[in-house]
């Protein structure tokens, strides 16, 4: 039985996941997401990604538990999933021709040992100049409907970009892996150590 689980519902995450070729088992998280008022992108990134792991820990006794969360950051405003396609065909409107910043919360629980780490990494994209028919036809292909800074970086949502900047590209699609492999490390896993 594997004593790794993803505390999230999201594919991305979990095929993010599989790249590392360890077992694990997933379970959708139940927490209201909401932001509180005047909280910071970090402690709400630290918050939700802690939060998310939490929700499922006394499922799961003697485990390590990763919950994750995803937020963008522009001109000031944090911004997490858009819901709809107003909202996103809006939101990148205004990221057209502009440097968006990606931050993910990174959060492992160790329930036998009582104990948990938070990080969180950044990544900087810069969208290209967007027409509007572009956008809308990138919105209504890709539907990013559930995913922060709406666009899909594993779908169509590379076309927006230009470059990026940052130490995970991973953290775009909501599960920085290299930070991940360092926090399963210190816990005594070692995706490299792992029996083929």
């Amino acid at each position: 039985m594997s004593r790794l689980v993803l505390a999230s519902s999201s594919r991305y995450r979990r095929q993010l996941l599989d790249r590392l070729e360890i077992p694990y088992t997933w379970a959708a998280p139940e927490i209201d997401e909401t932001r509180r008022p005047g909280e910071e992108a970090t402690t709400l990134a630290h918050r939700l990604a802690l939060t998310k792991a939490q929700a499922i820990a006394d499922d799961y006794p003697d485990h390590l538990i990763i919950g994750c969360d995803q937020l963008a950051l522009f001109e000031g405003d944090i911004l997490g999933k858009p819901g709809d396609i107003d909202t996103a065909c809006a939101n990148l409107r205004r990221f057209s021709g502009k440097q968006v910043t990606f931050m993910a919360g990174l959060a492992l629980i160790d329930t036998g040992a009582g104990r948990h780490r938070v990080v969180h990494e950044t990544y900087d994209v810069q969208f290209r100049e967007l027409s509007s028919q572009e956008i809308d036809n990138y919105v209504r292909r890709d539907e990013p409907f559930d995913s922060a800074g709406s666009f899909r970086m594993e779908g169509l949502g590379i076309a927006l970009f230009e470059r990026f900047a940052g130490d995970d590209p991973n953290t775009l699609i909501g599960l920085p892996l290299i930070r991940l492999c360092a926090l399963l490390r210190d816990a005594g896993i070692d995706p490299l150590a792992q029996g083929s």
